[in-house]
């Protein structure tokens, strides 16, 4: 999938037929099949790179790239099929998060935020809020999960109040996915309201991912009813099927895992060219029998990596497939093969960097990888503390206790 040139051949977008089809007086969309989602993503990969640069000046990603992962369906991967959405397999997703964030981390980053809101409002709302939510046209749903905000129940739904930051993938989204806590329970609830509702903070002056224009933004005493709200802690779909059962803090490591997979990929391809090109020069790498050594550990690490993400899923899949909860030592595992994908990563991208040289310094494709491999390390699902907690777990001193979402409780 990596390592070689993807071909030009153009992208056909779904038709409106494709699309949506009516069914009497409703409006059911057809199911996408998840391989051929893949396949159109596939051939994405010049566009996508081509506007890499673009999206980091500008801080937003290129609307040309936004129309092609609509119209891929790349930003339905998450999306229940019963609402028209590929509702792919934890392994299917990495897979298209590593393709997206070979060519560009940026975009990666805002499909895998984009896909993961959108598709868990689908799969969460009762089924006649998400029949009318899923015909917004190219409809995406971002926002941040972390640090809720305020919500005061009043009769017949919440008024929202607080900041957030970190919102990827809002610049091309139609509608808000925020966290609040109900301050008469005391429970953390996901609440779904319109873009044109929330106010941005633009302060997105940041190292790496520019491009996915992860801005901050406020509500103020905005109701919201309750069916545009649910639970944070749900795993018992109304839509949809295992993928749903596995937990929101699950999440992370195929969206992230994938995410670092792609970028670590295009790092070693870089430098390969790099060296490749100055073969036959005094003092060239491509003669150096300590750089071969260590591009083969860097190969190594990149795949141990790779390998470990999805033996774990493959296991979480079964799991569920036996109608079984995720075990605690499994959810624990999951969380590691993250934190040693994308650590793993950097260290690649330390290594890159160190022997392309000027090359990496000035302004280009290493460089801004580099960059991108920095902001990407950032994320709380990849933090020392997680790495702490399940260090505890796995020396068995974690008896009695919970994995909730980034916190072992």
């Amino acid at each position: 999938m990596f390592g070689r040139e993807v071909g030009a051949e153009p992208v056909h977008p779904m038709t409106e037929e494709q699309r949506m089809t009516t069914v009497g007086e409703t409006q059911a969309a057809p199911t996408l099949d998840a391989a051929e989602v893949l396949r159109r993503v596939e051939q994405l990969h010049r566009l996508v790179d081509a506007h890499g640069e673009e999206g980091d000046r500008e801080g937003r990603l290129a609307e040309p790239v936004v129309e092609a992962l609509f119209d891929s369906g790349a930003v339905s991967v998450f999306t229940p099929r019963a609402l028209g959405g590929a509702e792919m397999t934890p392994r299917q997703a990495m897979d298209l998060f590593r393709v997206l964030s070979h060519a560009d981390p940026s975009a990666g980053w805002v499909t895998m935020a984009l896909g993961l809101a959108t598709g868990l409002a689908g799969a969460f709302f009762d089924a006649d809020t998400a029949r009318e939510l899923f015909r917004t046209p190219r409809l995406g749903i971002a926002g941040q999960g972390t640090r809720p905000g305020r919500a005061v129940p009043v009769p017949g739904g919440h008024r929202i109040s607080g900041e957030w930051a970190f919102a990827s993938g809002i610049k091309h989204a139609t509608h808000l996915h925020t966290a609040a806590t109900d301050t008469g329970t005391g429970e953390n609830r996901f609440f779904i309201v319109p873009v044109e509702q929330v106010t941005f903070i633009e302060n997105w002056d940041v190292l790496g991912l520019r491009g996915t224009g992860s801005i901050d933004y406020t509500l103020e005493d905005l109701f919201v009813p309750s069916n545009h709200s649910y639970p944070s802690l749900s795993t018992e779909p109304v839509t949809g099927g295992d993928l749903y059962r596995i937990g929101i803090g699950n999440f992370a490591s195929i969206n992230h895992g994938g995410w670092a997979l792609g970028v670590g990929r295009r790092l070693l391809d870089e430098l390969s060219a790099a060296v490749r090109a100055k073969a036959g020069r005094p003092g060239s790498q491509a003669e150096s029998d300590a750089f071969h050594e260590q591009y083969a550990g860097a190969e190594v690490r990149l795949r141990a990596a790779g390998a470990l993400l999805y033996e774990v899923w493959e296991e979480i899949e079964a799991t569920l497939a036996a109608g079984k909860r995720i075990p605690l030592r499994l959810e624990t595992l999951n969380r590691v093969a993250l934190n040693n994908a994308t650590w793993s990563v950097h260290g690649i991208a330390q290594f890159v960097y160190r022997n392309c040289g000027t090359a990496a310094l000035r302004s280009g494709t290493i460089q801004r990888l580099f960059r991108d491999v920095h902001g990407g390390t950032q994320h709380i699902s990849s933090s020392p503390v997680i790495l702490q907690a399940a260090g505890r777990e796995l020396a068995g001193l974690a008896e009695g206790q919970r994995w909730v979402h980034f916190t072992l409780k």
